[in-house]
């Protein structure tokens, strides 16, 4: 498989600005492999292909608000800065991106928020846009984090070009996110209500959480025709014995096992045995899946629609089977699907 084997056209007003009104009112393309037909219905629907037994694998990860705006000094050019990894937490020291990144050099200084108690030196280049950052701020590191909390804000897809809004805060966030961590949302996550998780328990499904810190390596554009020459960013997993067990009970009695996402997708085949049982496992994972793969885990699969040449959309096609993948697609486009992190949702059983 090639690069260029994922590009398509997208129309822009397919891109989904806004979430749909109700968490679980999304629409939902269900696509059944073996018989190769695809259905139209709502997320909400999806209840209708679980049963007693039968696992779903959520990551529990939760965004924080990683945009923060500060001041450069003497010249108080407003500069962003995403704040991607804490590197050091007694030297309070983070991986960030900085823009414009021209203007910020070693030995700048950063002030942050209208009394300017927080600043920030910058102490070395990792990228063309990549600095570490030394934050200065008199208080106690959980004072350090409230304040990195108050005046951050929810990181939205770039391809969102409205300012970030109220709901935001609530809606960028699975409604089962617990470790902060992430710097975007596990987006197939964002179609479950409460409501729905509910049915879903009292139906008798099992619900495994693992964890998987979403960097911006997911969203890193592939620039190698070759795509077993792409490097995946690495980001940080949890999977606890509790999760393993409840996923491999699901795989021991032949039950479906739906991965949640692509996040949660990397994260269980990072951790599989040589007889095909999950482990549990804590670390960091760079694992790139793209066609053809065979997956150990799951047999089921929920997943938004990705954008062209993405990592996300690769994955997506090596467990669909790439032609149908492409059928799908052309699909969604004809009938309208909402692409992206607000977007529409689909199944794959």
């Amino acid at each position: 498989m090639k690069l260029s084997n994922f590009s398509f056209d997208l129309p822009e007003e397919l891109l989904a600005e806004h979430p749909a009104e109700h968490r679980d009112e999304a629409r939902l393309m269900v696509l059944n492999r073996e018989k190769q037909t695809i259905e139209h219905k709502l997320f909400k629907d999806v209840i209708d292909y679980f049963d007693e037994g039968d696992v779903m694998i959520l990551n529990n990860t939760k965004v924080f608000p990683a945009r923060l705006f500060g001041n450069k000094e003497k010249t108080g050019a407003r500069i962003e800065v995403f704040l991607l990894r804490e590197l050091n937490q007694d030297q309070r020291l983070w991986d960030v991106l900085v823009d414009p990144a021209r203007k910020i050099r070693i030995g700048n200084k950063l002030y942050f928020g209208e009394d300017e108690t927080l600043v920030a030196e910058v102490i070395d280049n990792t990228t063309s846009r990549g600095r570490t950052l030394r934050f200065l701020y008199d208080g106690s590191y959980t004072d350090f984090r409230r304040k990195l909390t108050e005046l951050g804000e929810t990181p939205l897809p770039k391809y969102i070009k409205r300012d970030v809004e109220p709901e935001d805060e609530e809606r960028y966030q699975t409604i089962f996110a617990k470790n902060e961590g992430a710097v975007a949302a596990p987006t197939a996550g964002l179609h479950f209500s409460k409501h729905l998780l509910k049915r879903l328990e009292i139906k008798g499904v099992e619900m495994a959480e693992v964890t998987l810190h979403v960097g911006l390596g997911t969203f890193n554009p592939v620039e190698v025709e070759d795509l077993s020459k792409h490097k995946m960013d690495s980001e940080e997993i949890v999977i606890t014995s509790r999760a393993a067990d409840i996923i491999n009970k699901g795989i021991d009695n032949k039950r479906r096992v739906c991965a949640v996402g692509t996040t949660s997708m990397r994260t269980i085949e990072s951790s599989v045995s040589s007889n095909g049982r999950l482990n549990e496992f804590e670390g960091w994972t760079n694992k790139f899946i793209f066609p053809p793969y065979d997956f150990s885990i799951a047999n089921c699969m929920i997943t938004n629609f990705h954008t062209p040449k993405s990592t996300l959309l690769m994955m997506v096609s090596a467990f669909a089977g790439h032609d149908f993948m492409k059928k799908a697609y052309e699909e969604a486009v004809k009938e309208k699907y909402k692409f992206y992190s607000y977007g529409d949702a689909m199944l794959i059983i």
